[in-house]
């Protein structure tokens, strides 16, 4: 399969690196620099480069494409995409207003186009084994939900204005991280009913927020804790699932990651020993697998594992949270049409 890569700052190296490992061929890229459009054409041998986006979607040979754009350009270039019948990996978040990711998601169901949001920990190996727990019934009903992503920028003393700024960013930690926990949320819990956030800039000089939390009450009843931060010294990406008959605990934080699954099967278990079963994952990074997941879907292999309505109600969360924190009270899920 031949594709483009759209936008080549950071991110467009994990889809690079992700088509490559998966078979694809990276054809074409573009970007509004020069310089980093050259840069990354020379690096990667990528035949076509174009300054404008809607050239490198006129070659009928692509028949995919990364969105790798700042998020404010996410429904343009998507929408461009979907028109001109390529497949599409959009980056997160889907976009920063729930009218645009409507309609984006609208765009791809009329042009027949696979539509997938890069929101990679779906691909994770431990998210991935742990969806299936829950799936088997093993954890009984879920009741407890908390997702943490946290890092200090590498011990930075300050924030980039592409991410500091709030007419660049858009949002801070809450939207930048938040936003892939708030999705693990409901691919683990089901949908959201209400949400409850707080958060301030406690570290850095900046527009946004660098420390939030989510409080998220499921429809099922289940309760949830989502934790963003870049006021944590080092890097931590976790999650931990409590149900009636087991719970899943994940976190990077100290070394190699492993999926610890404790339950209660075996006769004369304690209080403090429970019976355990740990999970090790191998292979390619969640990033690469996200990829492979997304052109696997194109050839009809295996459903769409972050669709364009998950990529949409995920933005719904961390609109819902925003307008949580600025009025101080819970915020209903439920017809919810609120913006940043």
């Amino acid at each position: 399969m031949k594709v483009g890569l759209i936008g080549a700052g950071g991110i467009a190296g994990t889809h690079h690196k992700g088509y490559l490992a998966n078979g694809a061929r990276v054809v074409a890229i573009a970007d509004i620099n020069p310089a980093a459009l050259e840069a990354r054409q020379l690096e990667w041998n990528i035949p076509h480069a174009f300054t404008d986006y809607r050239d490198l979607l006129k070659l009928p040979e692509i028949e995919a494409v990364s969105v790798c754009t700042p998020n404010a350009l996410h429904y343009s270039a998507t929408i461009a995409a979907a028109r001109a019948g390529k497949h599409i990996l959009c980056e997160k978040p889907l976009s920063l207003s729930l009218g645009e990711a409507t309609a984006m998601v609208k765009a791809a169901a009329k042009a027949s186009v696979t539509l997938q949001v890069n929101h990679h920990l779906r691909s994770n190996g431990a998210a991935f084994k742990a969806r299936q727990i829950l799936d088997s019934g093993a954890l009984g009903r879920v009741t407890f939900i908390r997702l943490r992503q946290a890092h200090d920028w590498g011990g930075s003393p300050q924030v980039r204005d592409s991410f500091g700024k709030k007419n660049l960013a858009g949002g801070g930690t809450l939207l930048d991280n938040g936003c892939h926990m708030l999705d693990l949320a409901r691919y683990f819990g089901g949908p959201v009913q209400e949400v409850y956030a707080r958060m301030g800039a406690l570290k850095f000089g900046i527009e946004v927020e660098d420390t939030a939390h989510a409080s998220l009450r499921f429809t099922s009843g289940a309760i949830g804790e989502v934790e963003a931060s870049w006021s944590a010294t080092g890097w931590e990406e976790g999650f931990w699932i409590y149900g009636t008959q087991g719970a899943l605990e994940y976190t990077n934080r100290y070394g190699k990651p492993v999926l610890r699954h404790s339950f209660r099967v075996s006769p004369g278990t304690t209080w403090a020993e429970p019976d355990v079963a740990l999970y090790d994952f191998a292979g390619e990074p969640s990033h690469t697998r996200h990829v492979g997941n997304f052109l696997a879907a194109i050839r009809g292999e295996r459903p769409v594992i972050c669709s364009g309505e998950d990529g949409l109600e995920a933005v719904r969360l961390v609109l819902a949270s925003y307008q949580s924190a600025r009025l101080n009270q819970p915020i209903q899920l439920k017809g919810f049409k609120g913006a940043l």
